[in-house]
């Protein structure tokens, strides 16, 4: 009973503290291992090994399905996990390895250099002896890789400097795997030098940036764990090297006019990227001038070079973002042996290890957006715009303390009959994507408007899923620079210049809708001022349509305005600004429903193609379709009528109820423009024109809108009837 009850206890006792060995990075991807090589037997874990060398790795989910670490493929290997071994004749790795002091494990986990070392430097008394140790243990091949300068010192004064040199890789306790925590730092036995542990979200574990290949091998008087380099002492920050070092002393002068210098003799754990001399030669002079010159500026770029964690090179397998201390991104990732920085190979030199942090030398600079002009902030896509503002002498105009916001379009906008326009005609243009403000995209809301430095008005339309300006809408990739924003669209402006009818009449493909618009009188609502889509059917639309037939519909003015006013939607909804592929349902001035949605960039309009869309007026926008609309679940009552719609549409089955009647929709949707009349002095006509306008005179009520408009935002109000 009482073993039973022993046997209970510790098993209870020990569960949690499993579930937090459990829970520790390196353990996580152990047991992953473990369960892809469950069909090899027991205790065997999966690995994967670098093709072309000696590199092994228990991956991640991410490595093992892509079949490649840092770009090169691997090939998986069967090996019994750490703390088991084989034996004769059985599958798997059904024994456990044999427990001995840390000087016998060295020999089972295949460190025969450092088992040998430690014979020859007097060291193995110590480690067969009394105590409980944690030996970071090169591999044989970690000393194979060792400076041979290094090497031949260590091995011509193995009683002071080899013996030294092992103690620097031990700790006075034992520490597995659970017990490194990232960040933490460990005192080696070697004249308390500073050990720093990383633990990874991948699973790696780093001492000094070494990596623990095999770990968690237990013995009588503490733990070995193997890594893939030997270890050199630790004394400086990051400050202290970069003062000393000659190939840094462009990044040194950087970092002291921006003040930053400072923060690199701090505790933390830091990542420089630093750039050599020869990275700041190559930058444009004008360029690095600028940027010193401005404290700002030279801050943002030193920072964007720092992280505020710890990344030694051999744990990272993969690509990822790292915010730095600037704010912004970079993308760290690798390419076989070469780290790479935002996608380029460009670290000459890694893992300098420090006290604070982990230096990596790189041969180019890093300038984040925050320290570019505007004008820089122009990516591979956009550099039809900027090479035009160079051109048209736009560009020299932006000045480095002003504030801007540049509307930059795509390449693929500009076709080449926009590119062979009057040079003055392509800078009015070009204009009219320049804000004198800077505007962030946080900052645009519906119906606000910006003004151009060449005085245009430009509206700004709020979607679900985008933001357009005007006729445009933004894609992916706006930027803030040193003096401005710049905001990606995927076509060119064309500010509106007309109001709905104007464009409408100046348009002879709509001439047979414009006529029936007049005689629904329904002139006004398109000709004042007002936010709406309007969807308009070409005359192609009405070719079966007879005189009589239209005599007929224009004598029904209730049943013309319904099915003109089903065509009306109240706000100004852009194709480019819908969902792609989701339905959108508008509501019509007429109390129908339109289904919109787009389909490879074509606006689909209750399933009909726009033959045309996005344009722009100035009270709205314009959609052309060649079919009349028609809600479907509007019934016909009149004979005449229905034959004369069977005519025009017929892509629907319309209803018919006999002596049903279309609905009166009065005039009472939009708000007419006041028309003021002019009065002179004396005469009784006069003041009976005075008596009539006062006593018609609408209530009005103030609506104030904001325009941005030199850095200010300006009040306007107009009047407006309720």
């Amino acid at each position: 009973m009482k073993i039973f009850f022993l046997f209970t206890f510790s098993t209870f006792f020990w569960s949690p503290f499993e579930q937090a060995a459990a829970s520790v990075h390196y353990d996580k991807i152990l047991t992953h291992s473990r369960i892809r090589a469950r069909d090899q037997g027991q205790n065997v874990c999966a690995l994967q090994q670098v093709m072309g060398t000696k590199k092994k790795y228990f991956s991640t989910c991410r490595n093992w399905y892509q079949g490649a670490i840092c770009g090169k493929k691997a090939t998986v290997l069967y090996e019994c996990c750490p703390g088991y071994m084989k034996m004769d004749g059985m599958r798997g790795c059904p024994a456990v390895a044999p427990i001995d002091h840390v000087y016998g494990t060295l020999g089972i986990v295949g460190a025969t250099s450092t088992q040998q070392y430690s014979d020859i430097s007097k060291l193995r008394e110590e480690l067969e002896g009394r105590g409980s140790f944690t030996f970071f243990a090169p591999s044989s091949e970690a000393w194979e890789q060792l400076d041979s300068e290094i090497h031949r010192n260590l091995i011509d004064n193995v009683n002071i400097e080899l013996y030294n040199a092992l103690h620097h890789h031990m700790v006075n306790k034992r520490m597995l795997t659970k017990d490194l925590k990232n960040g933490m730092t460990l005192v080696s036995m070697y004249n308390d030098q500073k050990l720093l542990i990383n633990h990874y979200p991948n699973g790696v574990v780093t001492v000094n940036c070494a990596r623990v290949i095999y770990g968690n091998q237990i013995a009588t008087n503490g733990v070995v764990h193997v890594i893939d380099r030997v270890l050199t002492a630790v004394g400086n920050t990051i400050q202290d090297f970069i003062e000393v070092e000659d190939d840094l002393s462009s990044l040194r002068a950087a970092a002291i006019t921006s003040d930053v210098l400072d923060i690199l003799g701090k505790p933390g754990h830091y990542t420089l990227f630093a750039p050599t001399n020869e990275a700041f030669e190559r930058l444009p002079r004008g360029l690095l001038e600028r940027i010193m010159g401005d404290k700002v500026a030279s801050e943002a770029l030193v920072k964007f070079h720092i992280l505020n964690t710890l990344q030694c090179s051999e744990a990272i397998t993969g690509g990822a973002a790292y915010e730095t201390l600037e704010g912004n991104t970079v993308e760290v990732g690798c390419d076989g042996e070469s780290l790479t920085v935002n996608g380029v190979k460009m670290v000459k030199r890694k893992d300098i290890v420090t006290s604070n942090g982990v230096i990596h030398l790189i041969d180019e600079v890093l300038i984040p957006d925050s320290a570019k002009q505007v004008i820089e902030l122009g990516g591979a896509q956009q550099t039809t715009f900027t090479d035009l503002m160079i051109q048209l002498g736009l560009a020299s105009s932006l000045r480095p303390e002003g504030q801007y916001t540049l509307l930059v379009p795509l390449n693929g906008a500009f076709s080449d009959d926009t590119l062979r326009m009057d040079q003055r005609r392509l800078k009015t243009i070009l204009q009219n994507h320049i804000i004198n403000v800077k505007v962030g995209l946080n900052e645009l809301y519906n119906g606000q408007e910006l003004e151009t430095i060449g005085g245009k008005l430009l509206r700004v339309f709020l979607y679900r899923t985008a933001v357009c300006i005007e006729n445009s809408c933004m894609v992916r990739g706006s930027k803030e620079g040193r003096n401005g924003f710049i905001h990606i669209l995927r076509q060119i402006i064309n500010p509106a210049e007309k109001t709905l009818h104007e464009m409408l009449r100046n348009d002879k493909r709509f001439s047979v809708f414009l006529s029936l618009v007049k005689a629904a009188d329904l002139d006004d609502v398109l000709s004042q001022p007002g936010k709406w889509t309007l969807f308009v059917p070409t005359n192609d639309a009405f070719k079966s349509l007879t005189d009589d037939d239209k005599d007929i519909l224009i004598r029904d003015k209730n049943a013309l305005r319904n099915i003109l006013l089903y065509h009306l939607t109240q706000g100004v909804f852009i194709g480019s600004g819908f969902e792609p592929g989701v339905t959108n349902i508008l509501k019509t001035i007429q109390g129908g429903k339109l289904y919109l949605k787009t389909v490879n960039d074509t606006l689909l309009v209750n399933e009909l193609k726009s033959r045309e869309s996005d344009l722009m007026a100035t009270n709205g926008v314009i959609h052309v379709i060649d079919k009349l609309l028609y809600p479907a679940d509007l019934p016909v009552g009149n004979d005449q009528l229905l034959t004369i719609l069977k005519k025009l549409i017929k892509y629907i089955q319309i209803k018919f109820v006999r002596g049903s009647a279309f609905k009166e929709i009065p005039l009472t949707f939009y708000s007419p423009e006041i028309k003021y009349t002019r009065i002179t002095a004396g005469g009784s006509d006069n003041e009976e024109k005075l008596k009539k306008l006062l006593e018609d005179a609408p209530v009005r009520k103030e609506q104030p809108t904001r325009r941005t408009q030199g850095g200010t935002a300006r009040r306007r109000t107009r009047l407006a009837y309720p």
